[in-house]
């Protein structure tokens, strides 16, 4: 088969498309045949050397795929050969095969396409467990979401919204303003032009940014507030009061959803498929495509993500 590989840290350039071995289901796995893959902030740090691999994951990025079932491991039940089907990886999407534990395997929706499938078990599995399992939203509270027209972002403020909750979102410019309204955003704040505290206080933060937005989320949250992050786009380093920490009864959660146990993402995919795959299939929630892509283009996919501007995922394919 052909991969993505990674010829060394670096710029989108060092992406390859090579001949690598064929992967084998292991005990509990599935050999998934890739339909197509999509594109994270995460596959960007890997290429970039800043995200450090656990031991025995592929080398190759990608952690998310649609396809068909190609191969069933020894001990699989509920899923044969064929099936269409949509994957949270820990890695190796970028490719025309990928194996995966069973336990992270999902239908495709009613109403998605294979291909689109591709760009929903990260970012559906992201939202719920950050905003639900860990934060413990719920109906009648005030959302902050920072990127609302990210792929994060865009699915988390249609979730909030089923939920019955209050969305106040960040975007960059009056044109995303309009955007984020028609998903559903209660209050669309245009970050280069106001500042954001001055919409809360906010019970749940959900922040890709990370650096210097750290003592502003903290200073904006109400009491008994929860702060998310689960991006560093803005840098490692942020300012803590802990005097508002204190007083305040806050709570500050870091989390990432790659380095997680196989054991751990069976039980967010199986509260999405229960919670979240009915939202899309009666559409309600709905999935932005920024663009398809060929697979074999990944570096010029990666130059987009980091350009900027984009709304929704990018996808790449298998033709």
């Amino acid at each position: 088969m052909k991969a993505v590989s990674i010829k060394e840290p670096g710029g989108p350039e060092v992406l390859e498309w090579i001949e690598v071995e064929d992967p084998g289901p292991a005990a509990g796995e599935v050999v998934v045949d890739v339909v197509a893959g999509a594109l994270n902030r995460a596959d960007v740090m890997q290429r970039m050397g800043l995200y450090p691999l656990a031991p025995g994951t592929s080398p190759y990025p990608g952690l998310e795929v649609s396809g068909r079932v190609g191969a069933l491991g020894d001990g699989v039940t509920g899923w044969q050969v064929g099936d269409e089907v949509c994957a949270l990886l820990t890695g190796g999407g970028y490719a025309q095969k990928v194996s995966v534990p069973a336990g992270q395997l999902l239908p495709v929706p009613a109403g998605v396409g294979l291909t689109d499938a591709a760009g929903l078990p990260e970012v559906t599995a992201t939202v719920w467990s950050n905003l639900v399992m860990t934060a413990g939203l719920k109906q009648g509270e005030t959302l902050l979401v920072h990127g609302g027209l990210g792929g994060v972002g865009s699915m988390a403020i249609q979730v909030a919204k089923v939920l019955g909750v209050r969305v106040v979102t960040t975007v960059g410019g009056p044109e995303k303003v309009a955007r984020v309204r028609e998903l559903g955003a209660d209050v669309a704040v245009d970050h280069r032009t106001e500042d954001f505290t001055e919409y809360g206080p906010f019970d749940v933060i959900l922040d890709v940014i990370g650096g210097d937005y750290l003592e502003r989320n903290i200073r904006s949250l109400a009491a008994d507030g929860r702060l998310v992050v689960i991006g560093l786009q803005n840098g490692l380093d942020g300012t803590l009061n802990l005097a508002d920490l204190v007083f305040k009864r806050l709570s500050v959660y870091g989390t990432t959803l790659r380095t997680r146990s196989k054991e751990q993402k069976a039980a967010i995919v199986a509260e999405v498929r229960d919670h979240v795959w009915p939202m899309i299939e009666n559409g309600s929630v709905r999935l932005l495509i920024e663009d398809r892509l060929p697979m074999e283009e990944a570096a010029e996919a990666h130059r987009r993500m980091e350009a900027g501007g984009h709304t929704g995922k990018i996808l790449l394919v298998n033709e």
